[in-house]
């Protein structure tokens, strides 16, 4: 139905005086069954603009009953919204003021309503399936909830506070994320969460108020840890040590809480060692680094070569240098960490050079691409040979304004024809 119309359009646009006139008076007349009718005037324009005026009235209108059925066949409209634009195109097509094949504008809107019907089915069967999928997800909440509680009160009944904690808090943010089910079931599930939860806090409490009887045991172990982390501190085996003292820190965190000046001291005590530990190695680092001076300084002259390459005149001698010079770079040690990536990316400008070249020559040689050069300058002589006939056949008609429009048309086109064959001119 829709290309239908597309041809009604083209049908216009090529000679609108089928469907039209202009009296002498400047009315404009559309031809239908019934005979003629006016549907108005354009003053102050010639016929052919006036006819033109109405004309576009017309396409406008065959647009918009093309792209509703085009949506009513995709399943884009709901069955409803559907009738009243059908009832609403009806409307317009019987009041429309315009110059077309009005009664095949009207065979367009009716060919709609059956589309219509194909979709309610459909639209339907989503809506119940809409309603399952509701369901389905009420069910799968209610699940979801009840593992939640489930977990919560199997975790509150442990005695590992922070990791039950942790996981409290987790299940917490994940009962949030989930939406509401039914308000009677969702509050009696919601009851026990929260009693399993409000139960753990309560044992913590105890137990911590407890633990603070237990502070000389907190920091007998701590102080354990400071003497372990202050042996560490003159090493020189960066790599282990590290992870030693990451593991003491895990330690210090697990040993608990003490009184605070006695954490205080202790903790000052393990900070210092770690500093001196941390200190020395970044120095001998920083050692390693300057003693890659020499190695920056020759990728640096060896970039200077690289450089030279360009511009490439010699693509193949050009080459074969670039990946000499690439082995004796690979074969260089390592550089300072702050001028890695400027070095990288002067390199890299330099190999961009290469690889683009060698798409280029690849691309030379490439029977596909020739193919589609080849077939770009078919079609374009067969347009301008398309648009001359188009000009002298006009002309002999006595259409200049047609005549002339169809040249130019032609002359555009042999412009990108010269550009054509000079593509096609750079294939091997």
């Amino acid at each position: 139905m829709s290309e239908g119309l597309v041809s009604a359009a083209s049908a216009l646009i090529g000679d609108p005086a089928l469907f039209g006139r202009v009296a002498e008076d400047g009315t404009v007349y559309v031809w239908t069954r019934h005979g003629e009718k006016p549907v108005g005037s354009y003053p102050g324009k010639s016929k052919e603009e006036a006819l033109a005026y109405f004309v576009r009235k017309f396409e406008q209108l065959a647009s918009e009953i093309a792209l509703t059925a085009a949506r009513v066949r995709s399943g884009a409209m709901v069955p409803s919204d559907a009738d009243q634009s059908v009832a609403r195109l009806r409307e317009q097509v019987a009041t429309i003021n315009a110059v077309g094949d009005l009664a095949a504008l009207a065979m367009a809107v009716e060919q709609i309503p059956p589309l219509i019907d194909e979709q309610r089915a459909a639209y339907a069967a989503k809506k119940a399936q809409a309603a399952q999928e509701r369901a389905a997800l009420r069910e799968s909440t209610r699940e979801a909830k009840e593992k939640l509680v489930a977990e919560a009160e199997e975790v509150a009944a442990k005695d590992n506070w922070k990791l039950s904690g942790d996981r409290l808090k987790e299940l917490l943010d994940q009962w949030k994320a989930l939406p509401r089910i039914e308000k009677a079931a969702d509050e009696e599930l919601w009851k026990r969460f929260s009693a399993a939860r409000n139960g753990f806090d309560r044992r913590r409490r105890t137990h911590f108020a407890k633990l603070s009887s237990a502070n000389d045991a907190v920091a007998q172990a701590k102080e354990a840890i400071v003497v372990e982390a202050e042996k560490l501190a003159t090493s020189r085996e960066w790599v282990n040590t590290a992870k030693r003292y990451a593991a003491l820190m895990q330690e210090w965190k697990n040993a608990g809480r003490g009184s605070k000046k006695s954490d205080d001291a202790l903790w000052a005590r393990f900070r210092a060692a770690q500093e001196q530990f941390f200190s020395a190695k970044k120095a001998d680092l920083e050692k390693r680094d300057s003693s890659n001076a020499n190695n920056l300084a020759a990728k640096e002259a060896l970039l200077l070569e690289f450089e030279a390459l360009l511009p490439i005149n010699n693509f193949a001698e050009g080459r074969k240098k670039f990946r000499d010079l690439l082995q004796k770079w690979e074969r260089i040690g390592n550089v300072p960490r702050d001028k890695r990536d400027a070095l990288d990316l002067r390199l890299g400008a330099v190999e961009q050079e290469f690889r683009a070249l060698e798409d280029a020559e690849k691309r030379k040689s490439d029977p596909s691409a020739k193919a589609r050069a080849n077939d770009v300058v078919r079609q374009l002589n067969e347009a301008i040979a398309s648009y001359e006939s188009a000009a002298a056949k006009a002309e002999a008609a006595g259409d200049t304004k047609k005549a002339q429009a169809a040249r130019e048309s032609a002359q555009a086109r042999r412009i990108w024809l010269e550009e054509a064959e000079r593509s096609l001119a750079t294939f091997s």
